[in-house]
């Protein structure tokens, strides 16, 4: 059962989506709005969309001692809205309601979805008590900017309903990576040619991303190196920002060693300008220009070739086919050629997969023997590969 607790803001008027989103899902859902919250949407909204009573007060359940059954029921708590005062009672240890009662009592995982003005949300105190939440081990969802009541604009926005839910999936996830030091990177790499041009790539990070967010989830202990990401960094992951191949391979080769299990899931530039202008490049006067190319170095096998006793090192290939071998075989030569343990194989034609929510993948031992295929979310990808990382 999942636990939708609803605190008395604006924001509320979005929970009824969250329960739709999760009944949909499969969980059962029950909701405990707060007497506030009751002044937004009313209980017969979510006990339609819940299919279950809604819980408004401890008294009315104290037979049964309801706060108790329900956080002992739970397998997830999410509030969401949570609202400065919600927060700072739930940090404040305070039960004088039934659902701060709940979260005192629950012992399973919850995700809070901040959602005030900007002021209160920037206001010392709240970010003490968000901070205090966090160190107890609590999810806290980003607020993003933009309209707020009235004319006002700005960070405090409730995150929207499919990203909570997308947060309470992963909440729910088995810590099967407590213990394990992940070293991922993702993003495309991008080599100067003068001050504001570059060689690079479409790669969008997401994959990568979605790799460090599910390996968080799952209790690993991760460290992202972002190469010009175009998504945010997930929560819960320290990030180390390179730019260039060398920075990626340098960060790379430097914190390897501490590392259980290693993704070079980054789009990484082959080759790099043998030399960048020191200033811009000006077209008038040049009837055409030639770039000379040196070789970047090859990380992934640097990585193979250098690895630690027991760690396990997974390599991405995105592969074209041209008129005599199709993507697939090139990937498989290059997961014989490089060593990985596992090789993530990619057929980007066409401007597929870079940049795409979805992704479709064959996964390769280091043989280049076929073990597996996945297609789906980038997010359900992510689970596909950790879980076949996992089982080397």
């Amino acid at each position: 059962m999942i636990l939708v607790g609803v605190a008395g803001g604006i924001a509320a008027y979005k929970a009824p989506a969250l329960i739709r989103l999760l009944t949909e899902a499969g969980h059962t859902v029950r909701v405990v709005p707060t007497p506030a919250a009751l002044e937004f949407v009313g209980a017969a909204t979510f006990e339609a969309l819940s299919g279950a009573p809604v819980a408004t007060d401890v008294f009315g359940g104290a037979a049964g001692v309801d706060h108790i059954a329900l956080a002992g029921a739970a397998r997830a708590v999410v509030v969401a809205p949570a609202t400065a005062d919600l927060l700072a009672r739930y940090a404040a240890g305070m039960a004088n309601d039934l659902l701060t009662a709940v979260l005192l009592a629950s012992r399973a995982p919850v995700v809070v979805a901040p959602a005030m003005h900007t002021a209160m949300l920037e206001h010392p105190a709240t970010q003490a008590n968000l901070a205090t939440l966090r160190a107890r081990g609590v999810i806290v969802l980003d607020s993003p900017a933009g309209r707020l009541t009235g004319p006002d604009t700005g960070p405090g926005r409730m995150a929207e309903p499919a990203a909570i839910a997308a947060a309470v999936s992963a909440a729910l996830r088995p810590q099967d990576l407590v213990g394990v030091r992940l070293l991922i990177s993702a993003g495309g790499t991008r080599e100067p040619l003068d001050p504001v041009r570059f060689l690079g790539n479409t790669s969008s990070g997401k994959q990568g991303v979605a790799l460090a967010a599910g390996a968080a989830a799952r209790g690993a202990d991760v460290t992202l190196v972002a190469a010009n990401l175009a998504v945010p960094a997930p929560d819960g992951v320290r990030v180390v920002p390179v730019g260039t191949a060398q920075e990626l391979a340098d960060a790379m080769e430097r914190l390897a060693p501490d590392a259980d299990l290693v993704v070079m899931a980054a789009a990484v530039a082959d080759f790099r300008p043998a030399s960048a202008a020191l200033s811009k490049i000006k077209r008038s006067g040049l009837d055409g220009f030639s770039l000379e190319l040196v070789a970047n170095p090859d990380i992934l096998a640097r990585l193979v070739e250098r690895r630690a006793p027991g760690q396990v090192i997974v390599g991405f290939a995105a592969e074209t086919g041209d008129g005599e071998r199709s993507a697939l075989a090139h990937a498989q030569d290059k997961a014989r050629r490089k060593g990985a343990d596992l090789t993530v194989a990619n057929a980007v034609a066409g401007g597929a997969v870079f940049g795409d929510d979805v992704n479709d993948a064959v996964l390769l031992d280091r043989s280049g023997g076929i073990i597996g295929r996945v297609a789906g979310t980038k997010t359900e990808v992510a689970e596909a590969v950790l879980d076949a990382a996992l089982g080397i």
